[in-house]
């Protein structure tokens, strides 16, 4: 296991907390109820993963590198209880469960992505298992990495589906591991948006990788497919058009800025992790849209080669991360290359000086 900086791993959830905070208020408690109970139980898992990280998580044996995954599907049948039943194997078939099969497919397509594009050997670079548990408690709006492994609820049916259902949330939260294992980005103000974002770029990539799709098929959306149908939007977030996501009597308006002008100060949610990512994630749509082609192979080189290469502070700002994608493009691209002018460009566009 290598990490930058120490290993502080951190609880991280695909829905923002002012997400809930605002479902919380609805008068119906078949809307209200389930968020409330979700917030309750995201607090105790917080500071559950606090406490483990201070005691100490089991040391697991490092298993040997291959390029194969090695998945584990358990259900937790409604209940807090982790892991739960083991119900699918690496290399078992397929079965009647299809939030088992989609936790099974997300955790392989995130393991492709890493492992073709980046010749990265699971989340860690070393080969760990990748553990899920589905079915997690009852109505549970979320899902989660927990240091350890995944968690998906089921939702509640109102607002939100089933947390499986878009891959990219699953790449999402193993990419904090990914994290997590290198950077390891603090999880507060501008480090903790850049974390997010990373989360939210690398999650966007292992769709667009799963489909087949160009940096102009790709919808970049982020949770496409988990509202349910009352709600008025499309996904959680978009890295093409921040703050267009959704505008929901229940959700209310998303309200992440795609640029400087927009950057909201907050002492909540660790200091607007969840919001102000719009600007990155903008930053590298821009820079993935300029380029053309297969998002993974240059934009994407260019963010893994900074989350990756050793230089990126725990407690990077926005400024930080911006002038080392400048060096990686420099570095992998050359001087006079359109890679170059394309980050430089987005940069400037969301208003984040790289120098």
């Amino acid at each position: 296991m290598t990490t930058h900086g120490g290993f502080e791993p951190v609880f991280c959830t695909i829905i923002p907390p002012h997400i809930l905070d605002k479902i919380v208020q609805h008068e119906d408690p078949a809307i209200s109820g389930p968020a409330r109970e979700t917030l309750q139980r995201d607090a105790y898992e917080r500071t559950h993963r606090r406490l483990t990280t201070v005691l100490g998580a089991p040391t697991l044996a490092a298993p040997a590198t291959t390029d194969k995954p090695r998945r584990t599907i358990y259900d937790a049948k409604h209940k807090q209880d982790l892991p739960g039943k083991k119900v699918r194997a690496e290399g078992s078939e397929p079965g009647k469960d299809a939030t088992v099969n989609r936790a099974y497919a997300g955790l392989g397509a995130t393991f492709e992505l890493y492992l073709n594009a980046f010749n990265r050997h699971s989340i860690d670079g070393e080969g760990l298992p990748l553990n899920a548990s589905v079915h997690y408690d009852v109505n549970y709006d979320n899902a989660f990495w927990n240091g350890e492994q995944m968690v998906f609820g089921d939702g509640d049916g109102e607002l939100f589906l089933d947390f499986t259902i878009p891959v990219d949330v699953i790449g999402h939260e193993l990419t904090h591991g990914v994290t997590q294992y290198t950077a390891n980005l603090t999880y507060f103000g501008q480090s903790g948006a850049l974390n997010e974002s990373v989360s939210d770029v690398f999650g966007s990539l292992i769709k667009q990788y799963s489909l087949g799709q160009t940096a102009a098929d790709a919808d970049w959306l982020i949770g496409a497919g988990l509202l349910a149908p009352r709600v008025t939007g499309v996904a959680l977030r978009s890295m093409k058009a921040p703050g267009t996501a959704y505008d929901d009597d229940a959700l209310g308006k998303d309200p992440q800025p795609a640029t400087m002008d927009g950057f909201i100060k907050t002492g909540s949610d660790n200091g607007g992790v969840h919001l102000n990512s719009g600007i990155p994630n903008h930053a590298f749509y821009l820079v993935a849209d300029a380029l053309g082609g297969h998002a993974w192979e240059k934009a994407g080189q260019i963010w893994y080669d900074v989350l990756t290469g050793g230089e990126l502070k725990k407690d990077a700002l926005f400024t930080d991360f911006a002038t080392l994608t400048v060096a990686a493009a420099k570095t992998r691209f050359g001087d006079g290359g359109e890679e170059l002018q394309a980050v430089q460009k987005a940069w400037e566009q969301v208003g984040v000086p790289t120098s």
